[in-house]
């Protein structure tokens, strides 16, 4: 007689809990490198050189425009293949690369909306005064862009808490991986309901802080 999805909490929410804990760090990870990156290639993507614009251009069409689970799969068999030296590289850790660098292209997007808010007059007022627009970036635009997108940084935090479930598929443990981990349980349908009910306490507790920071920097201004 089956279980019911109550009962399978019970006996197995240390399994459970777990695997939500991997998945908020690997969505953690994700965002936090990939805003290092995504920053680099907005300014890039700003960048009065025509050819490196239009790189950093292509690099966020492709990473935005393919699935994540096939940048996943590329990253897990062929990078490895590709870079012998970087044998110290786990598949593991190729595919939460890939993560990063998915990341990384819609965070690119979110930082160059915010640089573009900051008025431009400021930039020029700062050249004005004989700064470089290298220190212009980091001590002017930069702290008043990421005062813009705190929120959307935080909404793409927990989009990626859903998009990190992809990463069971390389057996990597988080939270839809537990579905796998329970099968030999002969637990089919329970467990598929318990990671959903998580993964919707969880964005809806991150999406609630979410609009509380939101308020506090619109309460700021």
């Amino acid at each position: 007689m089956n279980k019911g999805i109550i009962e399978v909490w019970c006996a197995y929410y240390p399994i459970f809990l777990k695997g939500a804990i991997g998945t908020l760090e690997y969505a953690a990870i994700a965002v936090i490198f990939g805003s290092i990156v995504g920053t680099l290639i907005a300014i890039l993507h700003l960048s009065k050189n025509k050819v490196i614009g239009a790189i950093a251009n292509v690099y966020v069409i492709v990473l935005r425009g393919t699935p994540l689970l096939v940048q996943m799969y590329i990253a897990y068999l062929f990078l490895p293949i590709a870079f012998p030296a970087l044998n110290f590289i786990t598949k593991e850790q190729w595919v939460v690369i890939s993560l990063i660098l998915n990341s990384s292209a819609y965070v690119s997007e979110i930082i160059r909306g915010g640089i573009l808010s900051v008025d431009p007059g400021q930039m020029e007022a700062a050249r004005s005064l004989g700064m470089s627009a290298k220190n212009c970036m980091i001590k002017i635009i930069l702290p008043q862009a990421v005062k813009a997108i705190l929120p959307s940084l935080a909404g793409e935090y927990i989009s990626m808490i859903k998009e990190t479930s992809l990463a069971g598929t390389f057996m990597m443990y988080e939270l839809m991986y537990t579905r796998v981990l329970l099968l030999n349980k002969y637990l089919t349908w329970q467990p598929l309901f318990i990671i959903s009910g998580m993964y919707l306490v969880m964005t809806t507790v991150l999406t609630w802080l979410s609009g509380l920071l939101e308020k506090r920097l619109a309460e700021s201004d």
